[in-house]
């Protein structure tokens, strides 16, 4: 508890904490825009085929002749009468009087400005035939997740947080804005993968930056309260989103800001540990002067001296010098069996919550309303969370989010469809408990990984989770077999996956590891405690045999 020890002397939770939390968190509210932007951006406005160009469509007889009728009598979105149909539709829809042949749409389509006045559905006719492209551009930016995530992960264990967090807050600004401009559709997928892989290494570096500078007794604290930032977000994103409707202005102001955390972000203080773990001892002395200076501990401040930082941090210094690789998750067996329970973890909870998210037009009301139907779940979810992980521990909190959403989802599978009210409700309460599960994953993986590839197992985390966030939208394709498949593995999975949890360590109260031999004590130290049990039971029964001989 060396660190943990200087952090305390140092004023613990002092000025530089306050400032430079809320500053580094600040800019997760719009990430969360991010993140969701395409329910609005690529939103699909009713629609059906444009007539010829001499059809006068002041005429509703005109217009009405060239449009089929589906099984409800409405026109069809996708199909035109190659020549206008004067008659009365047949019942089903599918022909008239005269020949009432029909053809995809050859002259475009017209659309429903009411809600959506422009979206990139509207902009490139993504519908139709073309309708899977809309999916592709949501695909590879979770693909740009996936990539940043691995990527920026371990550049941050080597490079430091700070710098790679300045370049995602400038790549992330100059993608997003290109993407507001982007002049056809192939240009905007290429900008928002790139914003893909800028927001991954953003959330990833702030929550490690955070939880580096923080005691042991606040972690839980910090954690909740990115949490709520990120909640706030997505109520944020549906005011904007109500208030801005064109998808190019909505693009760009939820992009612009960011070219005011890139400037600010040149103010933020690496991480000490960091610095520790890396052996630059010369640095850690200054960072933390510069702290105690700021946190009004001048005098304690003045009193660090290298030879003091030597004695306090020998372990780092002596086992921390070398960078540790993403493959020693996988070479070392204390980091293989976290790294392996950790990535069912991640890969479950994105899953089914992006499973549930990203289809806000099929709840059948306002996108806005559902929109902040789920940001405001995130409230009372993340405080339960919060009591929780404070007060019983990380593995209970961890555990009931995955049990409870996938039991939610599973109900849900079988609740029949004309229950509205109880499906949307049930959909709500699951998406809480995963919102509530990514709230303690993130706090989670920070708190079991050594500083030495804390960042790595955050990143490799996060990549799991984008590949669940990427497989996501395959299976809900299963419902063409029947319409309760997919709910049924967006539900099982999560229940599955929690029980992984088991043999992951609690955190609660514990010093954050700093060398993978921290890990191994951890893990032996409880295997003492076992043994010890275990021979105080043992000793009443050999007393009983010796008295008995």
């Amino acid at each position: 508890m060396a660190f943990n020890d200087l952090l305390l002397q140092l004023g613990g939770v002092g000025r530089f904490q306050k400032i430079q939390v809320t500053l580094v968190i600040l800019p997760l509210i719009l990430l969360a825009s991010h993140n969701t932007l395409q329910n609005f951006t690529a939103a699909i406005p009713t629609h059906h085929c444009r007539p010829p160009a001499d059809t006068n469509l002041s005429e509703d007889g005109d217009l009405e002749a060239w449009l089929p009728r589906d099984g409800q009598g409405r026109p069809e979105s996708c199909l035109l009468f190659t020549s206008p149909q004067r008659g009365p539709p047949f019942p089903n829809g599918t022909e008239t009087n005269g020949t009432g042949a029909t053809e995809p749409c050859p002259h475009g389509w017209i659309y429903d400005n009411s809600t959506f006045p422009s979206t990139i559905v509207t902009e490139w006719d993504l519908v139709c035939s073309h309708r899977a492209l809309r999916q592709l551009a949501q695909s590879l930016y979770m693909m740009g997740v996936l990539l940043g995530a691995m990527t920026f992960g371990c550049l941050a264990d080597r490079l430091g947080r700070q710098k790679v967090l300045i370049f995602n807050y400038l790549q992330t600004a100059v993608s997003g804005t290109c993407a507001a401009f982007a002049p056809n559709f192939p240009a905007y997928c290429a900008f928002r993968f790139l914003s893909g892989m800028s927001t991954a290494g953003v959330v990833l570096n702030c929550m490690t930056l955070n939880v580096e500078w923080m005691p042991i007794h606040t972690r839980a604290y910090v954690g909740t309260l990115t949490g709520y930032v990120y909640s706030l977000g997505q109520f944020l994103l549906a005011g904007m989103a109500y208030a801005v409707p064109h998808w190019r202005y909505l693009q760009l102001l939820v992009s612009a800001p960011f070219f005011a955390f890139f400037i600010y972000s040149w103010f933020f203080i690496e991480s000490a540990r960091w610095y520790a773990s890396s052996g630059r001892l010369d640095l850690t002395l200054r960072n933390l002067q510069r702290v105690a200076w700021i946190n009004g501990k001048q005098e304690e401040g003045a009193n660090l001296s290298m030879e003091a930082l030597q004695a306090s941090l020998k372990k780092e210094l002596t086992t921390g010098k070398s960078q540790a690789s993403a493959l020693e998750l996988l070479r070392c067996p204390a980091l293989r069996r976290l790294f392996l329970c950790l990535s069912m973890l991640w890969f479950a909870t994105s899953f089914a919550y992006y499973g549930l998210v990203m289809d806000l037009q099929g709840f059948g009301v306002s996108i806005y309303l559902i929109q902040v139907i789920f940001g405001a779940v995130d409230l009372p979810a993340k405080l339960v969370s919060f009591l929780v992980i404070n007060n019983v521990g990380r593995r209970p909190a961890q555990m009931a989010s995955l049990l409870l959403a996938g039991i939610c989802i599973l109900i849900n599978g079988v609740v029949p469809k004309d229950k509205s009210i109880v499906r949307t409700s049930l959909a709500v309460l699951g998406k809480g408990c995963l919102a509530s599960s990514f709230n303690c994953i993130f706090l989670y993986t920070g708190e079991v990984y050594p500083t030495m590839i804390r960042q790595t197992g955050l990143g490799m985390g996060s990549t799991l989770a984008r590949v669940g966030s990427i497989v996501s939208p395959l299976v809900s394709m299963t419902a063409e077999l029947y319409p309760s498949v997919p709910l049924f593995i967006y539900g099982a999975v999560p229940v599955a996956a929690s029980a992984a949890i088991a043999l992951l360590p609690e955190t609660l109260g514990q010093p954050l590891p700093d060398t993978v031999q921290d890990v191994e004590n951890r893990r032996r130290g409880k295997t003492r405690k076992q043994q010890e049990e275990l021979q105080k039971q043992m000793v009443p029964l050999q007393a009983s045999a010796q008295v008995k001989n």
